[in-house]
């Protein structure tokens, strides 16, 4: 099982560029950058492709609208470069939220867009000259669109790998049953060990069921706070304002994917009364009831003995990656967090 760390898009990058070589020596072993509304997730890669030897580096995640297919697979191949091989490309769909309202984008075909952009991305990767016919893209351009005079090109430079690991964020059952056919690696958002299998598992089986053997198996990357101690659990309450944003703010009712995977988990009557409250203004309410076993359910906080027990309840759903965030008052404690956790693991 491997260790991973996300960088906060927040502010404080070049801070967290400089403690990450601390984690590094604790067995940190791959580094997700985001991109949101943020600063662009690709220069602070290469900055980091520059400041780094061994940690693997990933995009977690690039939006599928925000480049054409084409860029999106040259920058996978730019940054695999610059770093010597060490990059994977994350790549999800947002929300209408971000695509529609930041990059005035249509949200649209989600599916469908995913699945022709991987298989446009691994063309370039190879050298093909592209000529592609898909729903969502056509290379060259038709002459009906355009001027008539492109034609199949194919990448100048070679990339230092053919293949270069996509992960797919989804928690659609659909986009889910996608990452599981088509990509190297799933990123699932809260992800709860005692529930995946009840929620996802069906759409995992279809999704594997199609797979390119040469693909290996799925690597799931799972999201968890890391606090580690007999008063641990203090730490949950800092996971209240995120939860209490996606479960009621990320969407409007109906139309809302994180309340909706609440609600497959159970939460029914909670994750109604969380967006109610965070619609209505009421941030603060909307905090306080998030369920507290919800909290402690897709975290890995508690004393030793639990944690360890936590550990397993994530090797036993499936989790290969775990995608930690350190909880503790100082930087060489968050340290110390990862490097207790990589003796764990081994």
């Amino acid at each position: 099982m491997r260790i991973g760390m996300q960088l906060s898009y927040g502010g404080g990058f070049a801070e967290a560029v400089e403690e990450l070589a601390d984690y590094e020596k604790a067995g940190l072993d791959i580094v997700f950058v985001a991109e949101a509304y943020s600063f662009d997730a690709v220069s602070q890669l290469g900055f980091l492709a520059a400041r780094t030897a061994r940690i693997e580096l990933a995009a977690g995640i690039l939006p599928i609208y925000t480049r054409t297919p084409t860029l999106t697979a040259m920058t996978a191949a730019g940054l695999d470069y610059v770093s010597g091989g060490r990059f994977t490309l994350g790549l999800g769909a947002s929300g209408p939220q971000v695509i529609e309202g930041f990059h005035g984008v249509p949200y649209d075909a989600p599916l469908g867009r995913t699945r022709e952009i991987i298989d446009i991305c691994r063309a370039v990767w190879r050298r093909d000259r592209l000529e592609y016919q898909g729903k969502h893209y056509t290379l060259p351009l038709p002459p009906e669109q355009g001027t008539g005079l492109g034609k199949p090109l194919k990448l100048i430079n070679h990339p230092v790998r053919t293949h270069i690991p996509i992960f797919i964020a989804a928690i659609g059952p659909k986009n889910v049953e996608l990452a599981a056919e088509k990509a190297e690696g799933w990123q699932p958002f809260f992800f709860h060990p005692g529930r995946a299998g009840d929620v996802w598992g069906a759409s995992l089986a279809a999704g594997k069921a199609k797979r390119d053997p040469e693909l290996g198996d799925l690597d799931v990357v799972v999201q968890a706070p890391l606090a580690i101690g007999d008063d641990a659990e203090s730490w949950l309450d800092l996971m209240r304002p995120m939860f209490a944003l996606y479960i009621g703010g990320m969407g409007a009712k109906g139309k809302n994917f994180y309340n909706s995977l609440a609600q497959r988990y159970g939460y029914e009557k909670e994750a109604a009364l969380i967006q109610d409250l965070y619609l209505d203004g009421k941030k603060k309410e909307a905090e306080a009831a998030v369920p507290a076993d919800l909290l402690r359910a897709t975290a890995m906080v508690g004393s030793e003995g639990e944690v360890r027990e936590k550990l397993a309840e994530y090797a036993e759903a499936g989790a290969t990656t775990l995608n930690v965030t350190p909880l503790a008052p100082d930087h060489r404690s968050r340290v110390a967090l990862v490097e207790q956790l990589r003796g764990w693991i081994g």
